[in-house]
């Protein structure tokens, strides 16, 4: 029987205590590639916005020889891979617990590459948030601890499907990664309609998906950057399903993760066999996620944007961290384009 609890920081201060560890899911760094599609869905959602990004897109055309092309186009988050793990790291340990940190960028796993070779994050889990195309829609699922000699080949494979989608070999590969004793699946954000399709056809994909796919799921997480009421449908989900719920805090800026995971493992790997084995998850929210979503999810934006003097070169202004093929199609930041 799955068993998860939800405490919140900001009612119970003493809610990590009787636990050894704090466990950062889901956050994004640098080495992530953020769509832009989404300010083409919002010039075709408000009317209002559709003039000014044509006047945007015909400057482009006219002054620099670039046609805007958002499908081709993308953004990095501010954080490199060190900044982030210290930032997610900082924060739990302010709970008297040890802190693990799994990172997760889209579709890449270069950021915990680069961490094992720094001493102080040598430990870190290889994870991923694989883009899994399903129907008219894609799902963001979190792949956490793969095994080091076999992840690039495990890369390959999520690589090719998301280019190949099919039915089929979606649930093959589910059930591989089940068949890792270490590897945790986590369907992140279940019920956030990435593609727009409509809240119904969402639903009818996620439970479909489930009905194919839900024996190879560990997991549905609690988004830390999705609101209140989305969150709440997926507890409902979860019962539905009787599935676990964990954290996930979906950090793109410099805002630590809005949730954890409190645990008595000692590494990642016992964490694993805890949420699998035992069915259990204790999730913490952190009083970030008690401020107001929109006010959150514009601090985020304007974390994007933002200039950062004291970051690595290539990090610091945000036309270094956003990305658009040039005349002759070669992506380049815009800082080389202008």
């Amino acid at each position: 029987m799955a068993c998860s609890t939800i405490s919140y920081l900001w009612r119970d201060k003493s809610a990590s205590q009787g636990f050894r560890s704090g466990v950062s899911l889901h956050s994004h760094t640098n080495q992530s590639k953020e769509t832009l599609d989404f300010l083409a869905n919002l010039g075709n959602q408000y009317p209002i916005i559709r003039p000014l990004l044509s006047r945007l897109e015909s400057r482009s055309e006219a002054k620099h020889g670039v046609r805007v092309n958002y499908a081709e186009s993308y953004w990095t988050p501010p954080m490199t891979p060190k900044l982030a793990f210290d930032l997610e790291s900082q924060q739990i340990e302010k709970l008297d617990v040890a802190p693990m940190v799994s990172i997760s960028d889209h579709d890449n796993i270069k950021a915990p590459m680069l961490l094992r070779t720094v001493p102080s994050a040598r430990q870190i889990p290889v994870s991923v948030e694989w883009t899994a195309p399903y129907g008219e829609q894609s799902f963001h699922l979190g792949v956490h601890n793969l095994p080091s000699a076999k992840a690039t080949e495990w890369m390959a494979t999520l690589e090719e499907y998301t280019a190949n989608p099919n039915d089929e070999r979606m649930t093959e590969i589910l059930a591989a990664l089940h068949d890792e004793p270490n590897v945790l699946v986590i369907f992140n954000h279940p019920l956030w309609d990435l593609y727009l399709v409509g809240d119904d056809r969402h639903l009818f994909l996620v439970n479909q998906f489930l009905q194919k796919n839900g024996n190879y799921m560990h997991a549905l997480e609690l988004n830390g950057l999705r609101h209140w009421e989305e969150n709440r449908r997926v507890r409902q989900l979860a019962e539905q399903w009787n599935m676990l719920l964990i954290s996930g805090g979906d950090r793109h800026g410099v805002e630590p993760n809005a949730n954890i995971n409190l645990t008595n493992a000692s590494c990642f790997t016992e964490f694993v066999h805890e949420v699998r084995r035992e069915k259990k998850s204790d999730i913490l929210f952190m009083p970030q996620y008690a401020e107001p979503w929109k006010h959150r999810l514009l601090q985020s934006t304007v974390d994007a944007i933002r200039y950062y003097p004291e970051f690595p070169q290539g990090s610091r202004s945000w036309d270094e961290r956003v990305y658009h093929p040039d005349a002759n199609g070669v992506v380049r930041p815009l800082s080389e384009l202008w």
